[in-house]
């Protein structure tokens, strides 16, 4: 691997420390790198380079930033096959999957280059006093991005290209499953014209102790993260002691309601979609699977078809579906969930069990028949598990799908658009893919409810979550 060391300042450093750690591929199991790991004292040298370079990126005009994104939008398009190959070597998801997560990626340096242009502000007169009221939107300050292991490409454009647009330097904590990719984008960044110090990078087997120290620097005014909810809340309460502006995209436990009246065809895609891009390792993925009994038994028998069909095996094989969950404790945990809910009642249509040998594999599993009470419709499945419950009333399946601290991301199949959007508007969630099974796009705000995060990524709202509104009051 090319770089496998520190970002600071626009150089490659071992860190003070010296320390490094390994990066696992999941296919094999197989060392693929040793990264340096980063402390403290190598976050304070990466604020200081930010610091010093966010203050002439912000100085420049919108239309200047915009040309460094738009530019590094071409760079990562040209060279979407070399980032996918990596995705699939450190995340283990399949070619297909990492060449849609690499272009998606890319599309945010397009799209943040557009709305650079565009923090437009207001002048009016208040009604009252007569005087103008002059709003203006302005760089908040350096921005700590922190980042998980399953979209290691996406997750960081989507942080780092509002951010630049907005005005502001960056340090990214890429997560330690998988912090290649972010590294091999660096010099893509530089070749598009993006300032030294401007964005930094910090692999780390310390986490927690670097994170909470940068956010504890009085220059740091934004942290943006992807993660757990868990995490999440320890991370908020840190950026509590500086009253940081939190941008939290978190956990999530998201329902899959497919009508009587659903084109079943429409309604297959569409769960296949939501269910199994990135082998089911995404906070959006259909969770709960909610199927009328009218069409349950339809429904289960032609996932079941698909789910089987799928080819499971080492992504690097363009033939290769279904690659291998990140490392052993997600494959553990994902069996587990099975284990519970058969033992539950649940019945296993197909897959259901881990197999030998190398890699962190598992199989694309349905149940039917699962139960309420089963661990894997309380919490995340995070695996390539579809478990399908039914049921017979409209006003039950949406507490039902109400029934959860989470509230990122629902998904509603059905043939009635009226009914539907009224369906839509009831559920508690911040997004909601109607007859899609994918809501994820650079132009919409991603976003949750509830215990599913703060703030918004993508759309026109990503980029003001890296600024501040100012109000000037003058007479003229």
């Amino acid at each position: 691997m090319d770089y496998t060391d520190l970002y600071i300042d626009g150089q490659w450093q071992k860190g003070a420390a010296g320390d490094r750690f390994d990066v696992i591929n999941p296919a094999t199991e197989e060392v693929l790198a040793s990264v340096a790991s980063a402390g403290v004292e190598d976050a304070d040298a990466a604020l200081d380079a930010a610091a010093r370079a966010m203050a002439d990126w912000a100085a420049r005009t919108p239309r200047q930033r915009s040309e460094v994104l738009r530019r590094a939008w071409e760079l990562m398009t040209a060279r979407l096959d070399h980032f996918a190959h990596l995705i699939t070597l450190e995340n283990g998801k399949a070619g297909a999957d990492a060449r849609g997560e690499a272009t998606y990626a890319a599309e945010f340096f397009r799209w943040f280059a557009e709305e650079a242009v565009r923090a437009d502000g207001l002048i009016t007169r208040a009604p009252a006093s007569g005087a103008r009221i002059v709003v203006q939107h302005k760089p908040a300050g350096l921005a700590v991005l922190v980042t998980p292991w399953n979209y290691p490409a996406a997750m960081g454009t989507r942080k780092i290209a509002p951010a630049l647009a907005a005005g502001c330097g960056v340090v990214i904590k890429p997560a330690s499953e998988t912090p290649l990719t972010m590294l091999a984008l660096m010099p893509l960044l530089e070749e598009a014209g993006v300032p030294p110090g401007l964005v930094n990078v910090l692999p780390s087997g310390r986490t927690g102790a670097l994170v909470d120290h940068m956010l504890h620097d009085p220059r740091v005014r934004v942290v943006s993260f992807t993660g757990s909810t868990g995490v999440g809340r320890k991370l908020l309460q840190s950026a509590a002691d500086q009253v940081l502006k939190p941008a939290m995209e978190l956990g999530g436990n998201a329902p899959c309601i497919v009508f009587e009246d659903a084109d079943m065809d429409t309604a297959i895609e569409g769960t296949m979609l939501a269910k199994m891009r990135n082998l089911g390792e995404a906070c959006t993925a259909a969770n709960r699977i909610y199927v009328h009994e009218d069409v349950a038994e339809a429904f289960t028998r032609r996932l079941t078809g698909r789910m089987a069909a799928l080819k499971t095996g080492d992504g690097t094989d363009p033939t290769v579906d279904v690659g291998p969950l990140v490392n052993a404790e997600t494959r553990d945990k994902v069996a587990a969930f099975v284990a519970d809910a058969v033992a539950k009642g649940a019945k296993v249509e197909c897959g259901g069990e881990a197999p030998a040998g190398k890699g962190f594999y598992y199989p694309p599993t349905v149940l039917s028949g699962v139960s309420e009470d089963a661990a894997c419709v309380q919490d995340e499945i995070f695996g390539p598990v579809a478990a399908i419950q039914t049921f017979s009333d409209q006003e039950d399946v949406i507490r039902r799908a109400n029934a959860t601290e989470y509230g990122l991301v629902a998904y509603v199949f059905s043939g009635d658009f009226k009914r539907a959007m009224q369906v839509c508007e009831r559920l508690d969630y911040g997004m909601v893919g109607l007859n899609r099974g994918l809501v994820s796009d650079p132009a919409a705000p991603f976003g949750g409810t509830k215990q599913s995060g703060l703030g918004r990524e993508g759309g026109h709202e990503g980029m003001l979550e890296f600024m501040e509104t100012q109000y000037i009051s003058a007479d003229w």
